[in-house]
């Protein structure tokens, strides 16, 4: 399993317009092979910083996903309403603190 944490920076104003095309977005990665759960997080102190956090059975799923024609389509809707391009991170959990865990 694998998370993913993509963070956008709108351009001010523009967040309700962002957050009503980003909608789509979420629902048509839900379905997506692979995909497990995500969120969708906006910043307390700068609501013009948004944050997706997603989880995936494993990378090669997310870049089915990150690759496909749906998720580019859809990303269109959005990317006039970013500041800069988004950031992607891939993360996998460590082997030990899912020893620690189970204890």
């Amino acid at each position: 399993m694998i998370k993913v944490i993509i963070e956008r920076e709108i351009a001010e104003g523009l967040e309700q317009f962002y957050q009503s095309a980003v909608t789509d977005l979420l629902g048509e990665m839900a379905s997506a092979p692979g995909y497990l759960s995500g969120e969708s997080l906006v910043e307390i102190h700068r609501p013009n910083r948004y944050v997706v956090i997603t989880r995936w059975v494993n990378e090669a799923a997310w870049n089915r996903w990150f690759h496909s024609p749906e998720r580019q389509e859809l990303l269109g809707a959005i990317q006039p309403f970013l500041q800069q391009d988004e950031k992607i991170t891939l993360l996998e959990q460590l082997a030990d603190n899912q020893v620690a865990a189970r204890n």
